[in-house]
């Protein structure tokens, strides 16, 4: 038995019917992580990720399926495991990203719960990568997705073997106008519905607005800190939360191009600089796990990825203990973010990846 999580879109949608397809039993399970009236911005009309038209979306497929559809409340875990990160870590001066936790903790935590109370052997999602089992490791390997333009699993790192060893990626070696034209064959009404690249509780994808709504008095608190450029005062922030790393608007006018460099939470500063001084090739990362290796090598040879839409870059990793580890690269990578993922690879399996702490050098 396979529980498959249905967001309402194209792709979960054909992976429950492929897998009922292989002969599999399937149950559609939709998760409700928030309520709008609770996150703002909805200008979707509750039609994007965990809104009304989204789940309507999802219970249509799963009745053309053929296959039954639950929703299960996780609200309360995804308030606490992700909305609250994301606000602590914006505090804080660092720019998460709240995809890595929600995967980890509800997605291949309280859903795989409710799976195994049902007594079904994996989950499975509609993401673009593959899973493999190496046997000379002993160890589960996520790969990128054959079709590399819509790989997913940079945002896969912080998964656990015992997670992998339930999960099955369908979708992990196909296309996107595959995947569109099974679900014509199949008698989807989603086949043609338009992908969201925003953030889901975001709906507006205006961190401002969200951040401010989430914190009272945040903005008097934050507002007024200091803009430093090479160690003077050079003028007044509105609030360290609402800028990250390469930013270029908003912070006033110098002459020339001027870019955020540094956020300092603490001190309720930012730095700005030149774009050369976004270049760095030396980071701390911590919360180190594993996925296609036991353990590193101190100082092998990997490719790394700092953002999701990043182009992987020859490095070398060092381990440091208690879960941090450097990572060096050849060269200098633009606007390495504090909060954001590192992800190592080794040709298109993730070796590992953590959250970047800083930036050394």
């Amino acid at each position: 038995m396979v529980v498959v999580a249905m967001s309402g879109g194209v792709d979960s949608s054909v992976t429950a019917a492929l897998l009922v397809e292989q002969g599999y039993t399937v149950i559609g399970m939709t998760m409700k992580t928030y309520d709008f009236d609770e996150v703002g911005g909805n200008i979707a009309n509750e039609t994007s990720c965990c809104g009304l038209g989204a789940m309507n979306d999802a219970r249509m497929a799963a009745a053309k399926i053929g296959i039954p559809h639950y929703v299960v409340d996780l609200r309360e875990a995804f308030g606490r495991e992700v909305i609250g990160n994301f606000v602590e870590e914006y505090l804080k001066g660092r720019t998460p990203n709240p995809c890595i936790i929600c995967n980890r903790e509800i997605k291949w935590g309280e859903l795989l719960r409710k799976a195994a109370a049902l007594g079904a052997d994996y989950v499975a999602t509609g993401h673009y990568a593959r899973i493999r089992f190496d046997s000379t490791r002993d160890r589960y390997a996520v790969s990128k997705a054959q079709n590399e333009a819509k790989d997913q699993s940079y945002a896969l790192w912080a998964l656990s073997q015992s997670a992998l060893k339930k999960t099955l990626f369908p979708l992990g070696s196909m296309h996107k106008q595959e995947v569109r034209k099974l679900a014509q064959k199949f008698g989807l009404r989603n086949a043609n519905k338009q992908e969201s690249f925003e953030i889901c509780f975001v709906a507006d994808n205006n961190y401002e607005r969200f951040l401010k709504e989430r914190v009272p008095d945040l903005e008097n608190r934050v507002a007024g800190g200091n803009i430093i450029r090479g160690g003077e005062v050079v003028g007044k922030h509105r609030g360290y939360p609402f800028y990250t790393i390469g930013q270029r608007r908003g912070i006033g006018a110098y002459g020339k191009p001027m870019y955020v460099t540094g956020i300092d939470g603490a001190g309720n500063a930012i730095r700005v600089g030149e774009e050369s001084d976004l270049f760095h090739r030396d980071l701390r990362a911590r919360n180190l796990n594993l996925v296609s290796r036991p353990e590193l090598s101190d100082g092998m040879s990997v490719y790394a990825k700092v953002r999701y839409k990043d182009q992987a870059s020859p490095a070398r990793v060092f381990s440091e203990g208690d879960g941090e580890f450097r990572v060096v690269f050849e060269e200098p990578k633009r606007a390495i973010t504090p909060g954001q993922s590192v992800v190592l690879y080794e040709g298109d399996d993730i070796v590992g990846g953590g959250i970047i702490e800083s930036v050394l050098d």
